[in-house]
C-alpha cells in the first residue's frame, strides 16, 4: 500500500487496490475526486482558485491550481489509465470549499471554487453525487482506490465519512 499524497495545485491518480490518495488542510480550497467504477481508476485534484485568468502562467506550470484548468488536467492523466477522456460513467465527489479567514465573507473563495468547479463539471455532464463543502473549518481528504472510501479530519472533530 502506498500513500499519494497531493499539494495545493496537484492531482494525482492511481489505479492500484492498496494505494490511498491524499490531501491536507482544504480551507477555501476544494478536493474534486474522480472515480471511475470500470476501471477502479481513482483521481484528486486540490483546486486552490476557480479561474486561470488570474495568473496563465501558473495555469501553464501548475494547472491543478485552478478549476478551469485543473479539471481537464486530471481527466487527461485518468484516461492515460483507460478512462473517458470527458469524465462520462465517473462518480464525482466534493470537498473543502471553507470560508476561514474571510470572517466578513468579502471574497468567499471557497463558495467560488465549488461553483466555478460544479459549472465546469456541468458543462462536461458530470454530476455530483456526495459533497462535503462550506463550513469555517479546514478538512483533510483520504481516499482508499480500493473501496472509493472518503474519510474526512479536521482538528478537534472525530472523523467522518463522505
Amino acid at each position: 500500500m502506498s500513500q499519494i499524497i497531493i499539494g495545493v495545485g496537484e492531482y494525482g491518480v492511481s489505479n492500484r487496490p492498496g494505494d490511498e490518495i491524499k490531501t491536507f488542510a482544504l480551507g477555501s480550497c476544494v478536493a474534486v475526486i474522480f472515480l471511475d467504477p470500470r476501471t477502479g481508476t481513482l483521481g484528486m485534484l486540490h483546486v486552490a482558485l476557480p479561474e486561470s485568468e488570474i495568473n496563465k502562467t501558473k495555469s501553464l506550470d501548475k494547472p491543478g491550481y485552478f478549476a478551469d484548468t485543473g479539471i481537464p488536467a486530471l481527466l487527461a492523466e485518468m484516461a492515460r489509465l483507460g478512462c473517458s477522456p470527458q469524465g462520462q460513467g465517473m462518480v464525482v465527489k466534493l470537498c473543502g470549499g471553507a470560508n476561514i479567514m474571510d470572517t466578513n465573507e468579502i471574497f468567499q473563495i471557497g463558495k467560488c471554487n465549488a461553483l466555478s468547479i460544479k459549472k465546469l463539471l456541468w458543462i462536461y455532464e458530470m454530476d455530483v453525487v456526495a459533497e462535503d463543502l462550506g463550513g469555517t473549518f479546514s478538512r483533510s481528504v483520504s481516499v482508499s482506490v480500493e473501496t472509493g472510501e472518503i474519510i474526512l479530519s479536521s482538528p478537534g472533530r472525530p472523523d467522518w465519512k463522505l
